[in-house]
């Protein structure tokens, strides 16, 4: 299907969605690739991978970029060649690109109780008392794309998202919150904004000013 939806997340930060219902061969005949992501493409064992990673160039091609504007650092991280900031991810049925003018972290997850298991492996589970199981889930998936976020950002090896990113108690009415990250003696601060697209979360870290 086309783009779902566009969200400006602030006046400089526009959040994409595209949901997959295409096939892989319909998604792979409708984008160009260089070299390199093709072999990127053809050594993912996972056809839902696949076509996470077909989509992200869709929707990129839809705000006039192609997979030829991309490029990875030595890290992984991914950038665009006229300087605008970009994070990407994608999870089962959708991939979402974040672009901005300032440097941002996106993560999407989908609801799952394994996330609720892993819980006191990441995050303060005190953040988790006193709400419904429904809530709970989706708090504690707010949390792991809220440390996943704030990693894409920093993109350090050794971050660790139990012992080194802290994220502020918060409502999920509230849609923001803001989170700590403490790493080789410096102290970093983040602000947070979080949606909830159908039965995933979209989580996105910026620098505070």
């Amino acid at each position: 299907m086309p783009l779902l939806k566009t969200i400006a997340l602030n006046d400089y930060t526009q959040l994409l969605v595209w949901k997959i219902t295409e096939t892989f061969d319909d998604l792979f005949k409708s984008v160009a690739l260089r070299d390199v992501s093709l072999a990127r493409l053809e050594g993912m064992k996972s056809e839902a991978h696949q076509k996470g990673f077909l989509g992200v160039r869709r929707l990129l091609e839809s705000v006039g970029y192609s997979d030829f504007d991309l490029y990875y650092d030595d890290f992984g991280k991914p950038h665009l060649k006229d300087g605008k900031h970009i994070s990407i991810s994608h999870s089962n049925d959708f991939s979402v690109i974040v672009l901005s003018d300032v440097n941002i972290g996106a993560d999407l997850e989908i609801l799952k109780d394994k996330t609720l298991k892993l819980a006191p492996r990441f995050m303060d589970v005190s953040h988790l008392q006193n709400l419904n199981p429904e809530d709970t889930l989706m708090k504690a998936t707010v949390v792991w794309g809220i440390k996943e976020s704030v990693f894409k950002i920093k993109n350090e090896v050794g971050i660790s998202f139990k012992d080194h990113i802290f994220e502020d108690d918060f409502n999920l009415a509230d849609r923001k919150c803001g989170v700590e990250l403490r790493f080789n003696n410096k102290t970093e601060r983040f602000d947070i904004i979080f949606e909830f697209i159908e039965n995933y979360v979209f989580v996105c870290a910026f620098n505070s000013n």
